[in-house]
């Protein structure tokens, strides 16, 4: 009788639904840990030139791969929508992926422009083709991904989440044992872990139905269009930005500029933690949102929040200024010196990055895309016209750049939220 008693006092959907997070929560962290002593263990690698030019290629893949990520949520929707029907996604789903691989594959092409190519990689058109490969592959990736999670298929989505950074790590093993690694070499071994799909196109392909007619290409690129612009311009000031560095900052000091980029990499490591706690934040904004009461308590907590941020952002400021520049060596190695402002300015804009993502996501909880839209162009093109016409070294202009761009998208997206919202996110018996 207490064996019943005590099988039902946890419901079944319930344990269910911790273990699927628990899976989920536990290859996330494991990828993110991956990831990162992967970039760290190529900063030990590499001499301060050299790894300026890989962690340029790291941010054109991982911003490439940051843009196509959208399509992961689109096939999961899809996927889910099909599967509550008792079916499964369709030619959708093929088109979403095919607009992405077009994207891939067109900015890829662009950086064998011979000016581009000598901006970012130092005339060495490989790299671009590395970014090809890596980013075609990505853009199945992220398909495969959304049709697995979309139909609840949590085991194989977690193994394949955890198998990307796994096959970067095995191949850089090899790479250091046989002391074959130089940045051609490492590059290969970052584009080689989005074919970690193809151990998962057999159980993807059995979710997919040819037959199933839907959106047709007008519909899905425009959709698909606005998603990926968006995600694009998040990534050219996250992922991306030391490829945004090396297009438009002037050059030089290979040194200098692979220290910056070096303590970039691990100043933004709260970043990579910020998705989940996103998708907690739209839920969250959703309920809030109902009646007038809680729009009010929203903004309030909305309000602190972000002067909270901008407390701890210069806090940080100071303790990066003091023992940036040892952590810095520490981990990166003695080669890597940098001063302490400049890690200052890195850490300011990593603390100020977080609230703005969160913000962000309460304008997709409240479905303004536009916005959110808007908020990015003004950060990206802030650290653009930074980066092109401030007075100085590339150093100089990079941190500037990022220590101002993300204040003012700070501010803007804290207007837009603050702002009374024209009606509630859900109608409900008391909102109406």
């Amino acid at each position: 009788m207490s064996t019943e008693a005590d099988t039902v006092d946890t419901p079944a959907p319930a344990r269910s639904g911790r273990a699927t997070a628990g899976s989920l929560g536990g290859s996330l962290i494991v990828s993110i840990g991956l990831g990162y002593l992967l970039t760290v263990a190529c900063q030990r690698l590499l001499p301060p030139p050299e790894y300026a030019i890989f962690v340029t290629f790291w941010g054109l893949v991982m911003g490439l791969g940051s843009t196509l990520s959208p399509l992961e949520q689109e096939l999961s929707r899809q996927s889910a929508v099909a599967a509550l029907d008792g079916g499964k996604a369709g030619r959708p789903a093929l088109r979403a992926v095919a607009v992405g691989v077009v994207v891939a594959a067109v900015f890829s092409l662009a950086l064998l422009i011979p000016p581009v190519n000598e901006k970012l990689f130092r005339g060495d058109w490989s790299l671009a083709l590395i970014v090809l490969c890596g980013g075609v592959a990505f853009a199945c990736q992220f398909g495969t991904r959304g049709l697995l999670i979309g139909q609840h298929k949590v085991k194989a989505f977690s193994l394949l989440v955890v198998a990307e950074p796994a096959i970067r790590a095995l191949i850089l093993g090899v790479l250091f044992v046989s002391a074959a690694y130089n940045v051609v070499s490492l590059a290969i071994a970052v584009a080689a872990g989005s074919f970690a799909w193809l151990l998962f196109a057999r159980p993807a392909r059995q979710l997919l139905d040819f037959r199933v007619e839907g959106d047709g290409w007008g519909v899905t690129s425009r959709r698909m269009g606005m998603l990926l612009v968006g995600a694009a311009l998040t990534a050219a000031v996250i992922t991306g930005y030391p490829a945004l560095v090396g297009l438009l900052a002037p050059g030089g000091d290979g040194d200098r500029v692979g220290s910056l980029f070096a303590a970039l990499v691990i100043a933004r490591l709260p970043l990579t933690l910020i998705g989940p706690v996103q998708s907690l934040a739209v839920p969250f904004v959703v309920r809030l949102s109902v009646t007038e009461e809680g729009r009010h308590k929203l903004r309030r907590v909305l309000a602190l929040g972000a002067g909270a941020a901008l407390v701890l952002a210069a806090v940080g400021a100071l303790v990066g200024m003091w023992i940036g520049p040892w952590a810095v060596r520490f981990v990166s190695g003695p080669r890597y010196d940098i001063d302490g402002w400049s890690v200052a300015g890195l850490v300011w804009s990593s603390v100020l990055l977080v609230p703005m993502q969160l913000l962000t996501a309460v304008l997709v909880a409240r479905t303004q895309a536009k916005l959110v839209l808007a908020t990015w162009a003004v950060v990206t093109g802030t650290a653009s016209l930074v980066l092109l016409f401030l007075p100085g070294d590339t150093v100089f202009r990079a941190v500037i750049a990022l220590a101002v761009a993300p204040t003012l998208g700070l501010a803007v997206v804290l207007a837009f939220v603050l702002r009374r919202a024209p009606e509630p996110v859900e109608s409900g018996p008391e909102a109406a």
